[in-house]
């Protein structure tokens, strides 16, 4: 995925979970702002939060970059953490899939509730997960 259209609303640095709420917010309020219906709002916040925490417990903290866009109409968060990467992309999209010791619904789960999600990410590097949703 290329670099997001549309305005750069909020950069928001992901240190801790307070940090996560807050670019969880700022994404809701901008869907707001489109008109969004508050099932794809919450859909899209919970995703949100999701990749956001994996920034915060997995990564080490990094930072979500929100967008939006009027015409179309679009929200779209990058999330960025310089972790350890993921191994094998393709078992964590699987539920059930964990290394936290959790459910294992995280990854997966929050690419189901985005209308387009890419992450890359470099084993010793680090993580970046591009999330959009489209109304």
């Amino acid at each position: 995925m290329s670099v997001p259209e549309g305005a750069l609303v909020s950069v928001c640095v992901l240190l801790r979970d307070r940090d996560v709420l807050h670019a969880r917010r700022v994404a809701g309020q901008e869907l707001e702002k489109l008109g969004a219906r508050s099932v794809k709002k919450t859909r899209f916040v919970t995703a949100v939060s999701e990749i956001g925490r994996n920034a915060v417990m997995h990564g080490g903290g990094g930072e979500a970059r929100i967008y939006s866009q009027v015409h179309p109409p679009c929200v779209t968060v990058v999330c960025r953490d310089k972790g350890p990467g993921i191994a094998d992309v393709d078992a964590a999209l699987c539920d059930g899939f964990s290394t936290a010791g959790s459910m294992g619904c995280g990854l997966g789960g929050a690419r189901r509730l985005c209308d387009q999600m890419e992450i890359e990410t470099t084993v010793g590097k680090g993580t970046c997960v591009t999330m959009v949703a489209r109304l």
